[in-house]
């Protein structure tokens, strides 16, 4: 026992002399180096000062002696005044009346521990009356603390934030060491004496609270964050984590041991046994890791963007407008693609039908997209769970949602691809982006995907406001289109009136029987052209032809085929038999846009194949060309809006006409065209069988009659 005694006070000795160098070298670095217009500038240089002497005079006559205890009356007295100084750096020593009693309080009661010496110096000759003084003594020191924590507590608390920063190294080390303090006479009130562990202590702590000290002296401390690394971070939580766990079963298997007994005893090996076994099974779990390091990465460093800088940057991007050579779905893929580096992406936004279809790329031209991207339960799956798609995980085998069953093999089998963030609004899906792999790939964690989420939703809004904006354009257009061909109609009705007048009269008038047979063809194809364009005319604004009858579609794609046999190669190429229920003459007329279209988009060689296909349900018609293309963005945003035509003297309705006459006979027209390499048109129709059955479902009345 007498060599651990010794070896601590070696150890102490040799700390408080270490302390003693430590807070001299800092008094002179702070009145050298330090602000010189703080206010508590001398008042720390003192304190310093009177510290290093309290330390050497520990380490010379003993923690117990007369001399030390009257010079750390002297040092908590100018660690005191350097409180108080603190509160002028932003004034309020001035406003604040209530601090000065409080400072002139614990600076008597300070005073009192000379007091103190002198009686246990000249007074306290019984061991009783010794312990009662330093029972006292202690009580002072503990007050004292308490008092000066108190303030430190409202100093920092109450400070201004432009002056907190200020503040912060000062009072983390006062804090430090009044907290010190406050266990260590704590220990020494319930131990009855100074514990000799936390005596030596006493030097390593004035040692350690000169570095803030130090750094706080400077306003340039400021700006000084502790960034600790990932790894530091997650193993400091873990063993903090791990120590207060075994911190609390110790504790309480040193309560059951107070039971007494063999009872006691057994109850004590039995808990001790559980919690360890439990320790063994829980700390090393993946769900514990993950907690930790979720924790410390949200909690003990900064973070990793500049939230304002990446939410301007995002602003100017959408912002650009007409200034920018983009798109405005390019730049939607733009704006998420800088969070990450990403150097290019791809934009799927809902068509009309809800799928999913390629809207955009940005910079990613080498990679194929097919018309069906993304399949219905992987859409859902985004619309439901608003998750943010790692690829590289799905390649891994993680499965979170289920996703890893749904993700398309395009996607899975493209290298670059390394993202998928929806866009919902209203939790709705309006669209998904997928990145590619930036430069530097890392690991998408929480703070990606919180911020891409985020950045999701709002970009979600801005596609759905520009879409609302396009419905009342386009509304106005109709109105417009609308009320400027009331008059044509008009007119044109009145032409076909006269034109079929004039018929009538030429029939019983005129003399030459040549010239009136002529004459009769003449106005009477003008008569049935003129009525026919009414007939169309008329379709705008309602829902189509009512006319439904079944029909081979064979039979019209051959007469479609043959009104061009001398004018551009036109081939069909599968010929299958299929009945459908419509109006052939409408769907013989959007044929013709079609097949025109395809003609215009090709060379004058170049031949326009035609398909016809029963897949048992559904009719389907092809148009294949080889012509020039288009691009997704005219597919989406151009080809079927009224109005809009990539031709100079298009009008920009045909492709619209031709597509509402398909689907008023319940059908549906897909396009899939690819720049430089050609378009194909399918459209589909159901079998007159199936729709004959689907309209008796609808109506089983009708079906019981039948």
């Amino acid at each position: 026992m007498g060599t651990w005694v010794e070896a601590w006070i070696i150890a102490g000795f040799a700390l408080y002399l270490s302390g003693a160098a430590v807070a001299a070298f800092g008094a002179i670095w702070i009145a050298s180096r330090g602000d010189k217009d703080r206010p508590d500038r001398n008042a720390v240089v003192a304190a310093l000062a009177v510290t290093s002497m309290w330390c050497v005079m520990v380490a010379a006559f003993g923690p117990k002696s007369p001399v030390a205890g009257i010079a750390e009356v002297v040092r908590n007295l100018g660690w005191i005044l350097v409180v108080y100084r603190l509160f002028a750096n932003d004034g309020r020593h001035q406003t604040l009346a209530p601090i000065r009693p409080v400072v002139m309080a614990l600076a008597f009661v300070e005073a009192l521990q000379i007091v103190l010496i002198v009686v246990e110096m000249r007074f306290a000759v019984t061991d009783e009356l010794k312990a009662l003084v330093f029972q006292v003594c202690v009580m002072f020191r503990l007050l004292v603390a308490v008092g000066v924590l108190v303030l430190l507590h409202n100093l920092y608390v109450g400070a201004s934030q432009s002056v907190r920063p200020i503040l912060r190294w000062t009072a983390a080390a006062l804090a430090a060491m009044w907290a010190f303090d406050l266990n260590f006479f704590t220990v020494a009130y319930l131990g009855g004496e100074l514990p000799l562990e936390l005596v030596t202590a006493r030097g390593l702590v004035i040692a350690s609270m000169v570095i803030p000290l130090a750094i706080g002296s400077k306003r340039s401390a400021a700006s000084i964050r502790l960034r600790p690394s990932r790894s530091v971070a997650f193993q400091t939580l873990s063993l903090l984590v791990i120590g207060a766990y075994l911190l609390l079963m110790v504790g309480i298997a040193q309560s059951l041991a107070m039971l007494g007994g063999d009872v006691g005893r057994l109850t004590q090996v039995g808990f001790t046994v559980f919690a360890t076994v439990l320790a063994l099974l829980w700390l090393p779990s993946h769900r514990l890791r993950g907690w930790v390091r979720v924790t410390a990465v949200k909690h003990l460093f900064q973070h990793r963007y500049d939230y304002r800088a990446e939410w301007l940057r995002f602003t100017r991007t959408i912002a650009k407008g007409g200034s920018s050579d983009h798109t405005f779905e390019e730049r939607v893929i733009q704006a998420v693609a800088d969070i990450t580096d990403s150097p290019s992406g791809l934009l799927l936004l809902t068509d009309d039908n809800g799928d999913l279809e390629l809207a955009s790329r940005w910079s990613w031209k080498n990679i194929e997209v097919p018309a069906d991207p993304i399949p219905d339960e992987l859409a859902s799956l985004f619309e439901k769970q608003g998750f943010i798609l790692d690829v590289d995980d799905v390649r891994a085998g993680k499965d979170q949602h289920g996703e890893g069953a749904h993700l398309p093999d395009w996607l899975r089998e493209a290298p670059d691809a390394w993202a998928m963030i929806p866009l919902l609004h209203f939790d709705k899906l309006v669209g998904v982006v997928v990145l590619a792999r930036p430069a530097d790939p890392r690991n998408l964690d929480w703070e990606d995907f919180d911020l891409m989420r985020v950045v999701g939703q709002q970009l979600a809004s801005y596609l759905a406001e520009q879409a609302g904006q396009q419905a009342l354009l386009e509304s106005a257009r109709f109105d417009e289109f609308n009320r400027r061909i009331a008059f044509v109609m008009h007119d044109i009705k009145n032409l076909a009136s006269q034109m079929s007048l004039l018929a009538r009269n030429a029939e019983k008038h005129a003399e030459k029987p040549e010239f009136r047979a002529d004459m009769l063809v003449t106005l009477k194809n003008s008569a049935d052209k003129l009525n026919g364009l009414l007939a169309r005319l008329n379709r705008y604004g309602a829902n189509g032809s009512e006319k439904r009858e079944p029909f081979q579609l064979l039979g019209v794609v051959e007469k479609v085929a043959a009104q061009y046999a001398d004018i551009h190669p036109v081939t069909l190429v599968q010929r299958e038999m299929a009945e459908v229920t419509g109006d052939a003459e409408a769907l013989e007329q959007a044929l013709v846009h079609l097949v025109q279209n395809a003609i215009d988009a090709t060379d004058t060689e170049a031949p326009v194949c035609l398909s016809v296909l029963n897949d048992g349900l559904r009719a389907e018609v092809e148009i294949l060309d080889s012509g020039s293309g288009m691009t997704a963005e005219f597919v989406r945003d151009g080809l079927f809006k009224p109005f809009v035509s990539s031709k100079n003297a298009g009008f920009g309705i045909g492709a619209f006409e031709a597509r509402e006459m398909i689907r008023a006979m319940g059908g549906r027209l897909d396009v899939d065209s690819r720049e430089g390499l050609g378009t194909r048109f399918t459209v589909s129709i159901p079998l007159a069988a199936v729709a004959r059955y689907v309209g008796d479902a609808r109506n089983p009345s009708t079906a019981e009659v039948a």
